[in-house]
C-alpha cells in the first residue's frame, strides 16, 4: 500500500493507477490525513459461478433439486397455513385496567 499526498497525486496519477492495475492500493491524503483510496477493480467472473459447494466435493444435483415445490410446502413457507407452535399458545392476556386519568402538575 502507498499512501501519498495530493499534490504528489496529481504529478504522478499515470505512475500510480499503473500500481492499482497490478493490485497495489493507493491512499491519497491531505495534510497527511487520508481522504481517498484508489483500489484495482474486480474483474468479472470468466466461468459461471458454481452452485453451493457440491461442485468440490464431487456431488450432483438431482434435477428434481430444480423442480417446483409442493403446493402445501410452498403454502407453508408463505405463511397460509397455520402453525402448530403459535395456535397452541391460545389467545394473549390483555389487560383490562382502565388507565389512570393523567394529574395536572401546580406551579
Amino acid at each position: 500500500m502507498q499512501t501519498i499526498n495530493i499534490h504528489e497525486a496529481k504529478a504522478k496519477l499515470s505512475e500510480y493507477l499503473s500500481a492499482v492495475e497490478a493490485g497495489e492500493t493507493v491512499v491519497i491524503c491531505r495534510r497527511n490525513v487520508p481522504v481517498a483510496e484508489i483500489v484495482p477493480i474486480r474483474q468479472a467472473r470468466k466461468a459461471p459461478r458454481p452452485i453451493g459447494l457440491a461442485c468440490d466435493a464431487n456431488h450432483e444435483i438431482p434435477a428434481s433439486f430444480f423442480e417446483p415445490l409442493p403446493d402445501d410446502l410452498l403454502k407453508a413457507f408463505n405463511g397460509k397455513l397455520p402453525d402448530p407452535f403459535l395456535d397452541d399458545m391460545g389467545e394473549p392476556e390483555v389487560s383490562r385496567k382502565a388507565a389512570e386519568p393523567a394529574t395536572r402538575y401546580s406551579k
